[in-house]
């Protein structure tokens, strides 16, 4: 594969997806002058557009998902052999993939012991609130409903999942939104004085101010806490010391379910199968989807312990005493029968390991443009999952101006090396520049992200 692609051959491609497609997270007005970007073969880290120009994708996919990488035949294979058997069949019947690569996920999280099937992370999170909201009725009288979300942090787009998202750019102009959703502050250490936080100890300071919430709510009142292990498009932001830990013995002393979202770091991303397992926590709900199949069939699932399991079928009399819930693409078999070989993939090629090895070796290659460029505030993540705010004066730590955060963005585009940074996030603080290389980065691909990111940042600010 090396993109050489005709112009000519893709032209009516083009003119139809100006006429007819609405992209996501784009401002169309943009079309009427230049043609949409349209990605049309990926092989490894490369992708090449219609005009069959290479691009490094330092984000995998644009969204964290594509974590082994574009162009597995392996994965392409088993979904067409699963199709050609047994392509659907509603999720209240089994199928040999739903089976097997349950299996196999539950034994990478000990502690957890159901997967139920969806077909979005938006919908794996959907149906945990669901679950607690249940739990409510039938345990506590409807009383223990409420689910604390917090700050920067981000569970999806539908209204429930809007309703407690962190981000307020997402949430602007959709509300009114779903009742029982109370946010509680975030553990970015890097703005702990915005906070008046001590110095010392922060993380257990940051942790007890969800417990002064619950306080004020009523802990009688509130049934679960909803969290990302590392804050994703909130600001890449990876928990301080002794956060998680004090999390945990808050939500296991007022009997609150803990709900961890782990649709961006689930599945090798920090270097561990999940985020949570580099804290040492233990949920009693995960959420997953983006990196579960590699984006090669759409496949999201929430996971359980058997303890929360066990409170759906505990009166088999009551006819509606089971959760009455359907995702009907939960019931495609193409999700489970790719993220088995992902899964394969995964171990086979040690990727883990790289993950760990190749972002910590990013990291540093970050940290040295910081020494280098007076705009870097911060550099900061876990594994292949990193950031860099951008401010405007280190002293102050104010947040650098947008427009100018997305010129780095666009310039490293144009030299074909695709990063991120965060969009329509926190009001006055999209000031950060995402990195998800896939899992099978190399130390030559990282030295391109860093080369790029480089003369990016001389280029828009000297």
């Amino acid at each position: 594969m090396d993109g050489t692609l005709s112009q000519n051959d893709l032209s009516h491609v083009v003119e139809a997806d100006k006429a007819h497609v609405w992209h996501h997270l784009v401002q169309h007005k943009t079309f009427e002058t230049k043609d949409p970007n349209i990605i049309v073969e990926g092989k490894g880290m490369r992708v090449w557009n219609q005009n069959g120009k290479e691009h490094l994708d330092a984000v995998s996919g644009g969204v964290w998902t594509v974590n082994v990488g574009y162009g597995r035949e392996s994965i392409a294979n088993a979904v067409r052999d699963q199709l050609l058997k047994m392509n659907y069949f509603a999720g209240a019947a089994g199928s040999i993939p739903g089976a097997l690569f349950a299996e196999k996920l539950i034994d990478k999280m000990p502690g957890q012991s159901r997967v139920y099937y969806c077909n979005s992370g938006s919908e794996a999170n959907e149906k945990a609130f669901k679950m607690v909201r249940q739990i409510a009725h039938k345990r506590y009288g409807g009383k223990k409903n409420k689910i604390l979300y917090r700050d920067r942090d981000y569970h999806g787009t539908t209204i429930a999942c809007l309703s407690a998202g962190g981000q307020d750019e997402r949430g602007a102009q959709y509300g009114p939104f779903t009742p029982g959703f109370v946010r509680v502050p975030h553990c970015l250490e890097y703005r702990a004085a915005d906070q008046g936080a001590p110095s010392e100890n922060y993380g257990e300071w940051a942790a007890d101010q969800i417990e002064q919430v619950i306080l004020r709510e009523g802990p009688d009142t509130v049934g679960a806490l909803c969290l990302e292990p590392v804050t994703a498009g909130g600001g890449v932001i990876t928990p301080p010391e002794g956060y998680w830990q004090k999390v945990q013995e808050i939500c296991r002393k007022y009997d609150i379910l803990l709900h961890i979202d782990e649709v961006v770091c689930g599945v090798g991303r920090t270097g561990t199968w999940f985020g949570y397992q580099q804290y040492g926590v233990q949920p009693d709900m995960v959420t997953m989807a983006k990196g579960v199949a590699s984006g090669y069939a759409a496949i999201a699932c929430l996971t359980t312990t058997e303890a929360v399991f066990d409170m759906f079928k505990d009166n088999a009399d009551d006819p509606m005493n089971y959760f009455r819930d359907i995702s009907t693409f939960g019931g495609c078999t193409a999700g489970p029968a790719a993220a088995i070989e992902n899964m394969r993939i995964i171990e086979d090629e040690n990727l883990l390991q790289n993950c760990t090895d190749m972002g910590a070796y990013m990291l540093g290659r970050l940290g040295e443009l910081q020494d280098k460029h007076a705009v870097i505030g911060q550099v900061r993540g876990k594994g292949l999952f990193l950031g860099a705010e951008l401010v405007s004066d280190r002293e102050t730590r104010a947040p650098m101006e947008e427009k100018r955060v997305q010129a780095v963005v666009a310039d490293c585009m144009g030299q074909g090396v695709i990063i991120g940074a965060t969009n329509r996030s926190v009001p006055g603080f999209n000031n950060t520049l995402c990195y998800s290389p896939a899992l099978i980065a190399t130390k030559d691909d990282i030295d391109h992200i860093i080369e790029a990111t480089d003369g990016a940042l001389t280029r828009v600010f000297g």
